[in-house]
């Protein structure tokens, strides 16, 4: 009989002690500030569940969670078939295999306000070099006045700064898959779509979860770039839900309608993340 020690679990206890401190003490604070309405330090009132009410009625919030759907959509379909054909692609071994991972990292390594910056001033008609040249070839862009082309810019803006991320995890998934499987696959004369259907994919599937689950993520609470780049224009074309959340918690401070509008924010992100887990994973439950 295997004898289970439970002493164990007080070296996880530090953990515990620190995800309390660092997360659930702040949005315990958070949901007491959503069902109150807050005038100042000592004045505050308690209104239930009227701010969510208020939230889930107000038209900014459908307007930028349609728009964050869309976006998040448009980068999981683009960066994630993008990402395992560039993993397809880089050499295994050798100095180009260093090289590629060195070059598929550096854009991981740009702090996000800096590129918004970056693609500000490339895309821009007179200085940037982008603008520049699609307005010399005769392609009418500008991302400052034109909805689709702001649209477009910060779309690839992310696939630009993000695309490696799945890359690389696609890479390191590739790479731990052994070489019996590509010599039975060369045995029995299987072409490339072949070995990649039956054997690279099914096995890059636990890689391309955790690929999808962080771009969905990331994307749906993208705030810094769309801001630096467009400020949310032109109007409210690039006007994502966490730049709506900091408009109504530090433009208006409203606090009361911003704490209900972040909790609502975070149960959205962890519903859908919930969806794409399941859905994910049904085929190995059901074997």
């Amino acid at each position: 009989m295997k004898v289970q020690n439970n002493k164990a679990w007080w070296l996880v206890l530090p953990v515990f002690l620190l995800v309390a401190f660092s997360a659930i003490v702040p949005m315990m604070t958070v949901v007491n500030y959503s069902v109150q309405d807050i005038f100042d330090p000592s004045t505050r009132y308690f209104v239930g569940v009227d701010w969510y009410r208020q939230v889930l009625q107000d038209p900014r919030l459908h307007d930028s969670l349609l728009r964050q759907f869309i976006f998040s959509a448009c980068v999981l379909l683009i960066q994630i078939p993008l990402g395992i054909a560039i993993a397809l692609c880089m050499p295994t071994r050798g100095r180009w295999a260093s090289l590629c991972l060195i070059l598929m990292a550096i854009p991981l390594l740009i702090p996000w306000n800096v590129v918004g910056t970056i693609w500000q001033i490339f895309g821009r008609a007179d200085i940037g070099l982008m603008g520049w040249a699609l307005n010399s070839l005769g392609i009418s862009y500008n991302y400052a006045a034109n909805t689709m082309d702001a649209w477009v810019t910060v779309l690839i803006m992310d696939v630009w700064h993000w695309t490696s991320l799945v890359a690389l995890l696609c890479y390191s998934g590739l790479r731990a898959i052994p070489d019996v499987y590509y010599q039975a696959a060369r045995i029995d004369r299987a072409s490339n779509w072949a070995v990649f259907r039956h054997i690279q994919l099914p096995k890059l599937k636990s890689v391309l979860l955790i690929a999808v689950m962080l771009r969905f993520m990331d994307s749906f609470m993208i705030y810094t770039e769309p801001f630096v780049l467009t400020g949310g224009g032109p109007g409210n074309a690039t006007t994502f839900l966490s730049q709506t959340l900091t408009q109504m918690a530090v433009g208006q401070f409203d606090l009361g309608p911003a704490a209900a509008f972040s909790l609502v924010y975070f149960l959205i992100i962890l519903l859908v993340s919930w969806l794409f887990y399941t859905a994910m994973t049904h085929d190995d439950k059901t074997r």
